[in-house]
């Protein structure tokens, strides 16, 4: 540690978080002092460290995952999501993320394929009365909409149904209304838990168990105990599936269409794509690719690139080391920013460019593993990641077959940097049939 130098930085102090404020002094900061970068922190116990060499990432997030727990700005997500998956450290998230695992391997993937297929051509049904009409579609509240449906179905099955049944509506339904994620909007959602214990005692009471997310959950055991998963455990992992399962999906085909309905070249590859493949929609139930397989994934790969729903993470250090050449103490809070990582030009060339190509075989050879974190890397890489890039390759392959989106925005979209990268403004667009 002696031959460590003190990372240079800014002499303010300010307590680095996901708010718009911080993304302009992040990328002043990387201009002035490089890829690391000491910000001394105003309210916060502990200075911060910005990191944005994916070899320093590898580090904190694989190599020496030891020496680092979960950071700094928290605080909003926990009371959200109480301690589950995302929020959770420790000997809890050692326990809980082996239960909640095999939930999401593909075959539990793939069985979902005909819920999110049923659920995209009600929308798809929907879509066409408006197409003909010439309506005005809102589509970043109709895409998460149709996301908090899927991500709801693949969690309570015919629980939610009878839900909606005795509500005479989906009390979930202000998720999906509301863009505001404060401390009103918490005590709301977290009011949401009554209904989902008394799903669960509903399902114990019947001895009845169902092919869904919360049954699998219930019939885990912890293998070093057997024990199984404790009822707050239940309730916060169930919240944590629903505002991670729907939130990053919906914002991230919000951003995708936009970006296909300013590239017309990407659009005609798209179609193309669909085209020219004999794969059904239906394939991942029997365990094959959406239509369009690979350019699908690309397109939304590289709609992640430019758009992660999370955009600013951080991790704490337990113990002394070095990072880009530069000491650690412990206590410091590391910072990440995908969104800056995606647009560096040391790791992508035109990186402000909307280029699926770029994820084809040939162009990703050679790129540095921790250049790109959608889902974040390492042991705590997204457990729903397969499920959600499934989810959105069957949506884009269905939507796509069908119809062409023109962007009815007076100016570019404009992104909102908070919690989730989303748009500031709703995305309006006309939708066109394509047969």
């Amino acid at each position: 540690m002696a031959q460590a130098a003190v990372a240079p930085g800014p002499q303010e102090r300010y307590d680095l978080d996901a708010n718009d404020d911080c993304l302009p002094l992040l990328q002043q900061w990387l201009g002035q002092f490089g890829n690391t970068f000491a910000v001394p922190s105003q309210t916060r116990p502990g200075n911060a460290l910005f990191i944005n060499d994916p070899d320093d990432i590898r580090r904190v997030l694989l190599t020496q995952r030891a020496n680092y727990v979960k950071g700094a700005g928290l605080e909003r997500v926990r009371m959200l999501l109480g301690n589950g998956l995302i929020v959770s450290d420790g000997e809890h998230w050692a326990r809980q993320r082996p239960m909640i695992q095999p939930a999401f391997l593909g075959n539990a993937t793939r069985a979902f394929a005909p819920l999110i297929q049923s659920v995209n051509e009600a929308l798809l049904a929907r879509w066409a009365k408006k197409a003909t009409s010439g309506e005005v579609i809102d589509i970043t509240h109709e895409l998460s909409a149709v996301a908090l449906d899927i991500v709801l179905r693949a969690l309570f099955s015919v629980d939610f149904d009878r839900l909606i049944e005795s509500e005479g509506k989906s009390p979930f339904d202000f998720l999906a209304d509301e863009s505001e994620r404060d401390l009103q909007f918490a005590v709301r959602f977290r009011g949401l838990t009554r209904f989902v214990r008394a799903i669960i005692e509903a399902r114990r009471t019947e001895g009845r168990v169902e092919s869904d997310w919360l049954s699998m959950m219930m019939q885990a055991r912890d293998k070093a105990s057997g024990e199984p998963m404790a009822d707050r455990a239940l309730l916060d992992e169930s919240m944590t599936m629903i505002v991670a399962g729907h939130e990053t999906t919906g914002s991230t085909l919000n951003w995708a269409w936009y970006l296909i309905s300013q590239h017309p070249e990407v659009e005609r590859e798209l179609h193309r794509a669909i085209a020219g493949t004999a794969v059904p929609a239906t394939a991942a139930a029997e365990g094959g690719e959406p239509d369009g397989g690979s350019y699908v994934e690309r397109v939304l790969q590289e709609a992640l690139r430019l758009y992660p729903p999370v955009w600013l993470f951080s991790r704490r250090a337990v113990k002394e080391d070095v990072l880009g050449g530069h000491e650690v103490m412990p206590g410091t809070d590391i910072f990440i920013s995908p969104y800056l990582l995606h647009r560096s030009a040391e790791h992508w060339q035109n990186p402000d460019d909307f280029m699926p190509e770029r994820f084809e075989p040939a162009s990703a050879q050679g790129r540095h593993r921790f250049a790109y974190l959608p889902f974040s890397a390492g042991p705590r890489f997204c457990v729903g990641a397969g499920f959600a890039m499934a989810e959105m390759a069957m949506h884009m392959s269905m939507v796509a077959s069908r119809f062409r989106m023109e962007y009815l925005g007076d100016g570019p979209a404009q992104p909102e940097f908070q919690i989730n990268l989303r748009t500031r403004h709703p995305i309006l667009m006309r939708l066109v049939a394509r047969h």
